[in-house]
């Protein structure tokens, strides 16, 4: 009963039983009022997103196929009164709104993703492209279009006509040309000239737009209509877009919190930006394209970079998918049947044209192009001519241009220009698009060749035993047993898609060397060291970034670093400490400055000189050389600013002509009693400073300026107009008298900002020694050769100790930006690891997000207050010193029995601190200055090579650099062996030394853990430095810092078998000595990561160490447990062992992990690389 009477309700309502008829009835009674370019935009985006993702590689570009979908909607319109209504709503769009809309967010998206340390390298020859060249072309095109007149415009429409055909499409333009294989510089300089010419066609053809308008309102000179453009389109819109830059960055840097304030703040102030410009008469697009060449992702609050990239990539998305769709709706459909073929053909014919005069404006330029641009040769200018793609800018000044109020032409003129616009950008589109590949593998500008193909290659290969490595190691898995690994292992199996061809792979001819007569392959190894380059320099910069990220290095550091290693690359060439510093060392316009300044500087002590012994004389010494007197000085100078400023005002001049005169006179009086009084006391020495001289200076025009006056006889000779305004000018220096006062307050200034460029340049030093670090931790996948490897390893080291050393002089003349930075530095890092352990804790769900909110607001404070951070003036002093040591750990009985025999220790540059082979004497703690460590050896392992080299007569010189806070002959006092290397210093050296003796006491009689926490201290660098290797970059701050939080150091005795995995055990790294695999027979030298396929090993020498890494499961039982069969750590001379393990290793571990894991190779090397620094 109750299904019936549902059935009959549902029938009474007038749905049918058939499904179809029901929706067919529900769609056919949808509400009237619904808004009908919600559904338009919706259906737009999904079916853009369907031929964007299926037809990439079709023949015909997307912008046309949605031109032609446009166009048929638009003659589908007159078949359906439903299909009109949508239609209808984007039709009645304003052109200004269509414009508006779209058009900011892809020329900001265009210069927004930019290389802009490429594109100031090129500057010049964009400007010279798209300032001469476009004035040419567009007086070309000029000509054509006039010569041809097949439109029979009037002379406004041609000027118009000749900026939309001018324009090109930067997005267009940027994207025919990205997966071509053309080299950097030529890809830059297509996108830079695309973008530059789409900004000066639109502000032509809006200038030609305002000056028909003024025509009719009122009438303006032809000098005015051109100088009135420059002015606000280009410069004030060039300063507005840098101030909209700055303000974003200023904000984007002291605002915290959610990523969704950035990027809300940066999609807001565009249009902000947009219309503000356009309100007060600049260019929008220009200043919008200003702002995104100086914003970049490292102007980004780091983390949210990639999510705003990928949000304004979907934003100019949908605004190309739209553009292209409205262009054809707004189109009407009545024009195409007016389209003959004289149309069709015209359209060609002006298509060939334009390519022909593009081609020749460049064939003119190409000699100036060739002396600015490395490498610019007519391939080039083929390329560039056949890069260009019509687009947005053209089709929407067509269509500003058709649906128009002004007076520019009739509506057939317009119909005319909107038609041919559109088929010209639409024919460029499609003929480039097929013509642009054939002529670059024609050209053969392929940038690739064999070497990147070769690069993927490996690439892939390492991809492939990585992915099956893994698959192996989870064999072992006992959950996995039952699992079929012969389809696991066929499924992990793919297909190389940078196969070589057969000609690639073939031999090429071999020569010998002329040192040692070895057979090599020449053309392979020079591919080879191509090959490392290039993925050197990518390692460089994806440092670098990482750097940034993880909020290490500063904004404008990794710029410049990121743009260094751009360059270097583009050369051919490897980034190095040179390349920075002629990178980032800009004019030296503040040490000119300062140094001016200086010299005026008023010294009291050096001008009073000597006391004259007449009587008279000598009352004006004392008179002069009085603040009373200085400051009547100034108050006179302040006084005489107001006449100086009203007789430059025409109508006041004119009633107190004679006032002024006189009050000149009287102020020249008192100028040279000033003088006359000065000269009395000084005498000749009142001639030997700048400023009395620049007094005496002007006092001597203003004599001549009130001769002149009053002889009036030289107004005969020149117009009295020119000699008013050269006697006024004049007049106006003595204001410039005022500088002497604030002069001092300059020279503050002067040095904050000088200070500014040191930390600027400590950071940049830093950052490239990290980065240096960085790259040796994956230099095998770098290199593609052992020959290839020993390359790198050698220039890398070699870069790095230079940029140590660089580091190094900066530090001991400027400690107080060494110390601000390293503290600022070490608080920055702490704080995002304190927030990465909360996002953990949230994602772990021990943390809810409320929770999580209110803890990350109190991380945030905490940001806040590093912005507003004090330079630190306190160096490293000696009474502090002892408590920077780790094995130490700021234990007042430890320091104390320690500083019963240590001495602070003075060295001159240049004197030798210990020799190689010398007995070693204690631990040398650095307070201030450089030493240069240096060893020699008759070998020299590749594996180990981790600082600078030199082969003096084949005796291989290993050298590095070490400064304040180090501390040297640590691991000497521990094994008790000679000094393996030589101390140097290379500035005044101030050190803390810890007799050996006394070391020995500590570790035998009164704190025996000492020693252990020596080892662990020594053992923890080098442990990081091979995790390192063995953890994805994302893992490097935080999950390493877990893995160090336990860790232990065992001895490993001679000949005796010792277990080292298990269960609980991670990592074991071997950081002295050598030990043997009791399976296997292989042998391992220090230092090293030993694998988890060896379970027992022995030591083959007398002292072998270890570095146990656990996990963190039953860390408690697991220490207890080992307590007892943990190996005695004897010290020479020992008699008891130190086989116990402290809680304080563990809060040592937690407050200094990351110091630990950010150690530098050039200021670690007797940490990292222990048995070939000691």
């Amino acid at each position: 009963m109750t299904f019936t009477n549902f059935s009959n309700t549902f029938i009474n309502k007038g749905f049918s039983d058939n499904l179809a008829e029901f929706f067919k009835n529900k769609i056919s009674s949808y509400p009237q009022d619904l808004p009908e370019i919600i559904l338009i935009v919706a259906l737009i985006c999904t079916i853009g997103a369907i031929l964007n993702l299926r037809l990439k590689d079709f023949i015909i570009p997307l912008p046309v196929i949605l031109f032609l979908i446009g166009c048929s909607l638009e003659i589908l319109s007159f078949a359906t009164d439903q299909v009109l209504r949508y239609i209808d709503a984007i039709q009645w769009m304003d052109s200004q709104l269509f414009f508006y809309l779209f058009t900011p967010v892809i020329i900001f998206n265009v210069a927004f993703d930019m290389d802009v340390y490429m594109f100031q390298k090129l500057f010049w020859q964009i400007i010279l492209i798209t300032i001469p060249g476009f004035c040419i072309n567009y007086s070309l095109i000029l000509w054509y279009l006039t010569s041809v007149n097949k439109l029979h415009l009037r002379t406004t429409p041609w000027l118009l006509f000749s900026a939309i055909l001018l324009s090109s499409d930067p997005m267009l333009t940027a994207a025919a040309i990205r997966d071509l294989g053309l080299s950097r510089s030529l890809i830059n300089l297509i996108n830079g000239e695309s973008l530059v010419t789409a900004i000066m066609s639109y502000n032509m053809f809006t200038s030609i737009m305002d000056f028909n308008t003024d025509l009719k309102s009122m009438n303006h000179s032809l000098a005015r209509s051109i100088i009135s453009p420059i002015l606000l389109y280009y410069i004030a819109s060039f300063f507005f877009g840098i101030f909209s830059a700055k303000l974003v960055q200023l904000w984007m840097s002291t605002v915290f919190g959610d990523d969704i304030n950035h990027i809300s703040l940066n999609f807001s102030s565009l249009y902000l930006i947009f219309f503000i410009c356009e309100l007060v008469g600049m260019s929008g697009i220009f200043a919008l394209a200003i702002m995104g060449l100086f914003l970049n992702s490292t102007n980004l609050k780091p983390g949210v970079e990639s999510l705003l990239l990928k949000f304004w990539n979907c934003l100019a998305f949908v605004a190309f998918l739209m553009v292209f769709t409205f262009i054809g709706l707004l189109i009407p459909a009545h024009t195409y049947l007016y389209v003959s073929f004289s149309d069709i053909f015209y359209s060609l014919n002006m298509y060939f044209t334009l390519t022909v005069l593009r081609l020749l404006v460049f064939l003119l330029l190409s000699p100036l192009l060739s002396r600015l641009a490395d490498g610019f040769s007519w391939r080039w200018a083929f390329i560039m001519v056949w890069s260009e793609m019509r687009g947005l800018p053209n089709v929407t000044m067509a269509i500003l241009l058709a649906y128009s109020d002004l007076s520019v032409g009739t509506e057939r003129e317009k119909s005319q220009v909107l038609f041919h616009g559109v088929s010209v950008s639409l024919i460029t589109m499609i003929v480039n698009r097929v013509i642009l590949p054939m002529v670059v593998r024609k050209l053969g500008l392929r940038d690739v060749t064999s070497t990147k193909y070769k690069s993927l290659y490996y690439t892939f290969q390492h991809f492939q035993e990585i992915t099956k490595s893994a698959a192996s190691a989870l064999k072992f898995d006992k959950d996995l047993a039952n699992a079929d690994w012969n389809m696991v292992e066929k499924a992990i199996i793919f297909q190389n898609p940078y196969a070589l061809s057969p000609g690639e792979t073939t031999e090429h001819q071999k020569v010998n060397c002329p040192n040692c007569n070895t057979e090599i392959d020449e053309t392979l190894n020079t591919e080879a060291m191509e090959l490392a380059n290039r993925r050197l320099l990518s390692a460089q910069i994806a440092s670098y970034q990482r750097q940034y990220r993880n909020e290490t290095l500063s904004q404008s550091a990794v710029q410049m670093l990121v743009g260094a290693a751009g360059s270097s690359g583009e050369k051919g060439e490897y980034s190095s400490p040179e390349t920075i510093k002629n990178y980032s060392e800009g004019k030296t316009v503040l040490t000119f400055v300062r140094k001016v300044l200086l010299n005026w500087v008023y010294n009291t002590k050096k001008e009073k000189g000597v006391p004259s012994r007449y009587f008279f004389l000598n009352v004006f010494h004392k008179i002069v050389f009085t603040d009373e007197f200085e400051y009547v000085g100034y108050l006179v100078i302040l006084m005489n600013t107001f006449p100086i400023i009203i007789s430059w005002m025409p109508t006041i001049v004119d009633i107190y002509e004679d006032e002024l005169r006189k009050a000149n006179y009287v102020f020249l009086g008192f100028y040279i009693l000033e003088s006359v009084v000065k000269i009395a006391a000084m005498r000749k020495e009142y001639f030997f400073h700048a400023w009395n001289l620049f007094e005496f200076v002007i006092i001597v025009i203003g004599i001549v300026d009130v001769i002149l006056v009053e002889v009036q006889s030289i107004y005969n000779v020149f117009p009295m107009d020119e000699i008013v305004m050269f006697l006024k000018a004049v007049r106006l220096l003595r204001v410039l008298r005022i500088l002497k006062l604030i002069t001092p307050k300059l020279l503050q200034l002067i040095d904050k900002r000088m200070s500014h460029q040191l930390s600027y340049k400590y950071a940049i030093l830093k950052g490239y020694v990290q980065g240096e670090a960085d790259i040796m931790t994956i230099i095998d996948q770098i290199a593609s050769s052992k020959q290839v490897k020993q390359v790198l390893l050698k220039r890398v080291a070699k870069n790095t100790v230079h940029a140590m050393k660089e580091l190094g002089y900066l530090e001991y003349d400027h400690p107080e930006i060494a110390v601000t930075m390293k503290t600022k530095e070490e608080i920055n890092v702490m704080l995002s690891l304190a927030r990465e352990i909360v996002r953990v804790f949230r994602l772990k769900g021990i943390l809810y997000k409320l929770e999580a909110n209110e803890i990350n607001k109190l991380i945030m404070d905490k940001k806040r207050e590093l912005l507003d951070f004090q330079p630190i003036v306190k160096s490293l002093t000696l009474a502090d010193a002892l408590y920077h040591i780790p094995w130490l750990d700021k234990n007042e009985e430890y320091i104390s029995f320690i500083q019963e025999k240590a001495k602070l220790i003075t060295f001159d540059c240049g004197n030798t601190i210990f020799e190689e082979g010398e007995e070693t004497k204690g631990i040398y703690i650095i307070i201030s200055g450089m030493i240069k460590l240096q060893r020699s050896k008759s070998g020299l392992m590749a594996d180990q090579l981790l600082y600078e080299s030199e082969d003096k007569d084949h005796q291989i010189i290993s050298t590095e650099y070490v400064i304040s806070g180090e501390t040297i002959g640590e691991l000497n006092c521990l094994t008790n062996e000679p000094m393996k290397y030589s101390a140097i210093c290379k500035t005044v050296v101030e050190t803390y030394f810890i007799p050996k003796s006394h070391l020995y006491n500590a570790f035998e009689k009164l704190y025996p853990q000492i020693e252990y926490k020596m080892w662990l201290k020594l053992g923890l660098s080098i442990t990081a430095q091979k995790i390192r290797e063995h953890l994805s970059y994302e893992d490097w701050t935080y999950k390493m810092q877990l893995k160090l939080c336990n860790v232990y150091v065992k001895d490993i005795p001679k000949c005796t078998k010792s277990d080292i995995y298990d269960e609980n055990v991670i990592y074991v790294i071997l950081i002295h000595g050598a030990v043997e695999d009791c399976q296997l027979r292989k042998a391992y030298k220090a230092p090293s990561l030993i694998p988890l396929t060896c379970h027992q090993i022995q030591g083959t020498e007398n002292f072998t160490k270890v570095m146990i890494v656990q996990t963190s499961i039953d860390m408690k039982r697991y220490r207890w447990d080992t307590k007892k069969g943990l190996p005695s750590l004897k010290s020479p001379g020992s008699k008891e062992s130190s086989d116990i393990l402290y809680d304080e290793d563990l809060q040592y571990q937690k407050s200094n992990k990351k110091r630990q894991t950010s150690e530098m190779p050039g200021n670690a090397k007797e940490k990292t690389n222990v048995p070939e620094n000691t």
